[in-house]
């Protein structure tokens, strides 16, 4: 995906570019009528609630999910989205402080994925409940480091919990998927536990809503607004909570 300031001044930017050029290209293709690869293949799937949740919370005190699962912008814009969520902020996990930056993690070399810190009100959405919109909305849980045109580690899936309970929870919930046959393929997701999360640059904070039409955006994140409305009414809300107006760091 391309960034706001990227150029073509190195490969790994070339690539980049190259990126949303094909993802304007296929956007203007399925206008046609024209099919593309499985792997290019996104949209929500309906899947069961976990069997195992946190029970909810009765004080005031809020809560961390860290999620990775593709690019940052389309994860963070659907949580931003969801009721119960006070905050949704980009960032990187899986690696060092020193390397927490995008020009480093684009390598794929440093460990990190790309993750969402999604704070949220367990009195009003249960851990599993995010998980539930993860695994259905969010991302496709059975590629293997990538998301839709996306390639590499640093776009894997994976789940990053704060103690043992949100392990226990997620461990619990891929078997139930995996058992139940609700995807065509295993699920990929990894459980890594004991890892900082870094917040991104401000740029990539609320980029969703900062740039509509970007071709990478219409064609990849916007539709899983549009799938959280339909598969997940009941804690969809129209107008989202934004990282703007304080410091990402």
């Amino acid at each position: 995906m391309t960034r706001p300031q990227d150029t073509l001044a190195t490969p790994n930017l070339i690539r980049r570019h190259g990126l949303a050029l094909a993802a304007t290209a296929l956007f203007l293709g399925a206008a046609v009528g024209m099919s593309f690869p499985p792997s290019f293949a996104e949209g929500a799937r309906v899947i069961p609630a976990p069997q195992e949740d946190a029970a909810s919370g009765d004080a005031a005190a809020l809560e961390v999910a860290v999620l990775a699962g593709g690019c940052f912008w389309g994860v963070q814009g659907v949580f931003q989205h969801v009721k119960g969520v006070a905050n949704a902020v980009s960032g990187y996990a899986g690696g060092e402080q020193k390397t927490a930056k995008y020009n480093i993690v684009t390598s794929g070399k440093t460990g990190h994925a790309e993750s969402v810190r999604v704070t949220f009100d367990p009195r009003q959405i249960s851990y599993g409940r995010i998980l539930q919109i993860y695994f259905s909305v969010a991302h496709d849980p059975t590629q293997l480091n990538r998301q839709g045109p996306d390639a590499g580690p640093q776009y894997r899936s994976a789940i990053f919990p704060m103690n043992a309970e949100q392990a226990r929870i997620a461990k619990a919930y891929i078997a139930q998927l995996n058992q139940a046959r609700v995807y065509p393929a295993a699920i990929v997701t990894k459980i890594e536990a004991n890892q900082q999360f870094y917040p991104a640059e401000d740029y990539h904070q609320d980029f969703m809503t900062r740039n509509p039409a970007h071709p990478y955006i219409v064609r990849h994140d916007a539709p899983k607004i549009e799938d959280l409305k339909r598969v997940f009414a009941d804690v969809y809300r129209g107008d989202p909570v934004l990282v703007a107006g304080r410091s990402s760091r």
